[in-house]
């Protein structure tokens, strides 16, 4: 059956110019990621990994190639162009949560619902990450889980097309981090949401419906995962 393409990234590249030194953060790839499936990107710490999420992301334009995202080519988008996707589009999840700390958890979630035209509802995607009666504490009054659910809940209530994971798990402790990629693979169930999971934990890469391994600034391979394992099963 063939399957929707969200997004295609032809022959993409990025080169940072560091004065008399160029410094080559990924080399030329191409990935189709597919509308609905959640995959995985693993690789460690300089594969590339963090730059090419950025790409997709709209927070960086690559020095070659395409990023196609619903028929637009978002590699020659202007600044406004790339505000306006970032905003409607997509949804992101960092690593140490970038939770506004004198706004409570509905403060926070708020704050990104008026960016777009139909969020969901505040209180609605609190509960469903399970902080109903959290939402009026302040990040300092949380968990780390805590916090990164309220991430979640922030980039979820947008109803992005594409939400972009950034190691979700990595300040958390292994039964938190369990809990977390439950949520994000709950998400992708249930609201159809295209989720990038971007990690250096190979053992995540069992969740995924397809993995792609990165190595030395490239593509290295893609695999499909014909039974995904629920995140429950995941040991690391």
């Amino acid at each position: 059956m063939e399957r929707d393409i969200l997004m295609k990234l032809d022959g993409v590249s990025k080169t940072y110019d560091m004065g008399e030194v160029k410094v080559e953060a990924l080399k030329t790839s191409s990935i189709d990621i597919y509308a609905g499936e959640l995959i995985v990107i693993l690789g460690p710490s300089g594969s590339g990994k963090s730059t090419l999420l950025n790409i997709m992301g709209g927070m960086d334009l690559p020095s070659s190639g395409k990023i196609i995202f619903g028929g637009e080519d978002l590699s020659q988008a202007g600044e406004s162009e790339l505000t306006r996707y970032r905003r409607n589009q997509v949804g992101f999840v960092f690593q140490f949560y970038n939770l506004i700390p004198d706004l409570t958890a509905r403060e926070n979630v708020e704050l990104a619902a008026n960016l777009v035209k139909k969020p969901l509802s505040i209180e609605g995607i609190l509960q469903e990450v399970g902080l109903g009666e959290r939402m009026d504490h302040f990040p300092s009054q949380m968990s780390g889980g805590e916090q990164q659910r309220v991430s979640i809940a922030r980039a979820a209530v947008k109803n992005p097309r594409l939400l972009l994971c950034d190691e979700p798990t990595g300040a958390l402790d292994y039964q938190t981090g369990v809990l977390i990629l439950a949520l994000l693979r709950r998400i992708n169930q249930e609201k159809g949401c295209t989720v990038v999971l971007i990690t250096h934990n190979t053992a995540i890469g069992e969740m995924g419906d397809r993995v792609v391994r990165m190595s030395s600034g490239e593509v290295a391979s893609i695999t499909e995962n014909d039974s995904p394992l629920p995140p429950e099963r995941i040991e690391w």
